[in-house]
């Protein structure tokens, strides 16, 4: 397989001698310049670079802006830069694991279609319209229009309507000073609020819109009639290898949660707010995530649901027949006098069959697992944690941690 072929439409492939690999990231015009500027290849590698490069494009003006005006760490105003919590935690923290999470994603989900060609989940008359589906999955993803609109939205909503009107901190600020006509920019905010935030809202904008496709995508998919195995011991009908691709996305957990985190410290720092307050706009969050990461797979759930049934049918008719005959020959005299109970094989045939009954009655019709809900929950969680500080004093907390351990 060449290095550019993950780049071709799936139209182009011999879908079951060379299956493309699947990714949602390769691709648009974005990926096309970073390869170009060599901060990127065909393989997704040189992430440290791009890092480097993007975080430091959209942070160290800001601290070399701040410096000249005087606002570097103290000066007149309330929040200076150097303790503005969220500014560092957007771009040196969430702004990385956003581009380290492209990584991860392309990763894990390079094998999906393979997948599900090596266990044969689609039917020989299916493969048509999953192919369909992969290619359109493909064109949406390598989109220019897609991208163009992404950035007229960053700056037409982004900017000039959510973070003026609802983020910004209603106080004086290294980036704006409030005033009687509304805030006025400093030099170093109109370079925030013109090159580095739409930096950062395009490359999470970019994540939505990838989100989409991959929802999209698993829809197309559904709406074919799978070979579902209701024995298949992943108790999901053999389709396991699609739920777990979640785990690829708490990488994003994890930044949306740092985004909270930086947002609610400065509130509470500045504005003398406590954690508490917030309880509601951590627990949105924590929703936000797990919808727009497990709801997707939300999609198989009537297949599954048609599977266990048709396998609960099919095999309590099997087994209504087997025991029956069972009973007849070992327990109601018709087994030949020359056969011997001992060893069998009949008794071992009656635990399999109840063994795989028992396996369609514990197949799930939701392929979502409490582990892959748990970590994501834990991903968006944990850079929330540290803000308990505010709360207590660290010997506190570790005192009454250890008076409940011991």
């Amino acid at each position: 397989m060449s290095a550019k072929s993950h780049l071709k439409p799936a139209g182009d492939w011999d879908l079951l001698r060379h299956p493309p690999e699947f990714s949602l990231v390769l691709g648009g015009p974005l990926f096309q310049l970073m390869r170009r500027v060599h901060l990127s290849d065909d393989a997704l590698m040189m992430a440290r670079q791009r890092v480097i490069v993007i975080a430091m494009l959209a942070w160290l003006p800001l601290l070399l802006l701040c410096a000249m005006e005087g606002q570097l760490w103290g000066g007149t105003v309330a929040v200076p830069f150097l303790k503005d919590v969220e500014v560092h935690i957007r771009f040196l923290v969430a702004l990385p694991i956003l581009i380290v999470a492209e990584l991860v994603v392309h990763r894990r989900m390079r094998p999906l279609i393979q997948q599900f060609l090596e266990r044969n989940m689609v039917p020989e008359n299916g493969l048509s319209r999953f192919k369909a589906a992969i290619d359109s999955a493909l064109r949406l993803r390598n989109s220019v229009s897609a991208e163009v609109l992404l950035i007229a939205l960053v700056y037409g909503l982004g900017i000039l309507i959510i973070w003026r009107q609802y983020m910004a901190l209603d106080t004086a600020t290294w980036y704006a000073t409030p005033s009687a006509g509304g805030s006025t920019l400093t030099v170093a905010g109109m370079w925030y609020g013109y090159v580095s935030l739409p930096i950062f809202q395009f490359l999470l904008c970019r994540w939505y819109f990838r989100l989409f496709i991959w929802a999209r995508f698993l829809w197309q998919v559904s709406r074919i009639e799978l070979s579902l195995v209701p024995t298949h011991p992943d108790r999901l009908g053999g389709l396991s290898f699609v739920s777990g691709q979640v785990y690829a996305f708490a990488v994003l957990a994890v930044a949306h949660g740092a985004l909270l985190a930086g947002n609610l410290a400065n509130r509470i720092f500045f504005l003398n707010a406590s954690l508490p307050q917030y309880k509601a706009e951590i627990a949105v969050m924590v929703v936000f995530m797990l919808c727009i990461v497990l709801g997707p797979l939300l999609v198989f759930t009537p297949q599954l649901s048609q599977a266990k049934r048709s396998g609960l049918r099919a095999y309590g008719t099997l087994a209504e027949r087997y025991v029956r005959e069972f009973d007849t020959k070992w327990l109601r005299g018709g087994a030949p006098a020359n056969e011997p109970l001992l060893g069998s094989a009949d008794i071992q045939s009656l635990a399999d069959l109840g063994n795989s009954y028992g396996v369609v009655q514990d197949m799930r019709i939701v392929p979502i697992t409490r582990d892959a809900l748990l970590r994501l929950v834990g991903a968006t969680l944990a850079p929330i944690v540290p803000l308990a500080l505010t709360l207590m004093s660290l010997e506190e907390l570790l005192k009454k941690l250890i008076g409940v351990l011991f």
